[in-house]
């Protein structure tokens, strides 16, 4: 800013770092606005390392202390003919039209050390308020760039504010323009709303917009569980559980995905208790369905869809029984299932919630204690290996068979991890 102000050219801080900081947060990276044109910009900032991000949209990304500042041109947008990015842009000389193009009040801001804040749209008094709020008529923001709607919701989500009444008004009417989004861009704004502080109720206050991004879940709204271990909607108990575990993405989403085959595989039995019986398999289905339909992640895909296929196993606080769900997966899967388990289980009602939420306890005692233990769990743990199968006599697909027969007995507590106990044990009870 220095340097651009030196050269006579006008220079803020603007957007998500101004609003940011006037909320005593420290920002994760700082974005420049400037009357100064990119090819004067190159030649401003030719002794800094640069990148040309999107020099025709007037953008250039400057290295600064190994830290990347976007600096952009003042600039006006054209025509948004696919509600998403505008057909061209117009570079300005003034800061108001820079400002007004811009999506909510909040983001609207702008500062440098010479003038203070600069604020053309009321964006500290919303921010003061809590308030999120168009800049200017909320159909035309949303008309321009229709992520915006979902981001709207994500903002009222992390900050835990609330959604301007005519704002919201114009997000409904023009929600069917998310379907021209691309999914990956939708999904990353999911994921952030998943993880904001206000998430139970923006869930609940915005689930038609949720809905639209996620069909699936439609017909939990409303699904009643009738029976002693809820209170709760389906829906409802899928948000509170949502908020209730750490705000990791993927967990989060386990969370909202959880049950959300439980509508389809209600029944109801001669006392009027309901039940769902299977609905963890069909819901991990389900689960996968959807990230893969939003462009997921491979890695998100399987830790998400694991634990939605685990999240109603309800082994034993047994060693035995630890010891085959650590083998399955590995002590951090492990972990994130007694997260998930304690956070349905503070979703539901209070019936037997104690005792659960003590199982739960010496659950993790027990890991702890196989941990401390270096209890052997898989193949690459056991004393003996292909090699010792080989001398055994045993080739081809055998050898594995054998080490995994040898494993499952450790495991079992069938027999010690000692060379000479495993050898003796393969040789009297395994069978080719």
């Amino acid at each position: 800013m220095e340097r651009l102000t030196d050269r006579g050219y006008k220079a803020y801080i603007v957007g998500g770092c101004v609003r940011d900081s006037l909320l005593s947060k420290q920002p994760h990276d700082y974005d420049v606005c400037t009357d100064c044109r990119p090819d004067e910009m190159l030649k401003l900032f030719d002794d800094f390392h640069t990148i040309e991000t999107g020099l025709k949209h007037g953008t250039l990304t400057v290295m600064s202390d190994h830290k990347p500042v976007e600096v952009t041109t003042f600039r006006s947008d054209g025509d948004y003919k696919d509600h998403r990015r505008p057909e061209s842009v117009k570079f300005e000389r003034e800061l108001s039209e820079d400002l007004k193009r811009r999506d909510f009040t909040v983001n609207a801001m702008c500062y440098n050390p010479r003038e203070g804040l600069i604020d053309l749209f009321g964006g500290a008094d919303d921010l003061s308020r809590g308030v999120i709020k168009c800049v200017g008529d909320p159909l035309d923001r949303f008309d321009e760039d229709a992520l915006r709607i979902i981001r709207a919701v994500r903002f009222s989500s992390c900050l835990d504010f609330k959604i301007d009444e005519n704002t919201a008004v114009a997000m409904r009417k023009r929600a069917q323009l998310l379907h021209e989004i691309s999914v990956e861009r939708i999904f990353t704004e999911l994921k952030k709303l998943l993880c904001g502080v206000g998430v139970e109720r923006v869930l609940h206050e915005y689930s038609d917009i949720i809905t639209l991004i996620i069909p699936e879940l439609a017909p939990c709204i409303g699904c009643l569980q009738n029976c002693p271990h809820h209170k709760y909607d389906v829906y409802g108990h899928i948000c509170k559980s949502v908020a209730n575990i750490e705000p990791d993405e993927e967990l989060r989403l386990t969370m909202l995905f959880h049950d959300i085959e439980k509508p389809a595989l209600k029944t109801t039995d001669e006392n009027g208790v309901d039940h769902f019986k299977m609905h963890p398999f069909a819901s991990a289905e389900t689960a996968k369905n959807i990230l893969r339909r939003l462009k997921s992640s491979n890695s998100t895909e399987k830790r998400v869809t694991a634990l939605v296929r685990e999240h109603d196993n309800r082994i034993p606080p047994k060693r035995r029984s630890v010891k085959r769900l650590i083998a399955k997966y590995d002590y951090d899967f492990y972990a994130d299932w007694l997260k998930v388990r304690r956070a349905d289980t503070m979703a539901q009602s209070e019936y037997l919630r104690e005792e659960k939420l003590a199982e739960l306890d010496e659950l993790e005692k027990i890991a702890e204690q196989l941990k401390a233990e270096d209890c052997c769990l898989k193949l690459s743990d056991l004393v003996v290996n292909g090699r010792d199968m080989i001398a055994e006599g045993y080739e081809g697909s055998d050898i594995r068979s054998a080490l995994s027969f040898a494993l499952d007995a450790v495991i079992e507590e069938k027999v010690f991890n000692q060379r000479e106990a495993l050898l003796e044990y393969i040789r009297s009870s395994f069978k080719t």
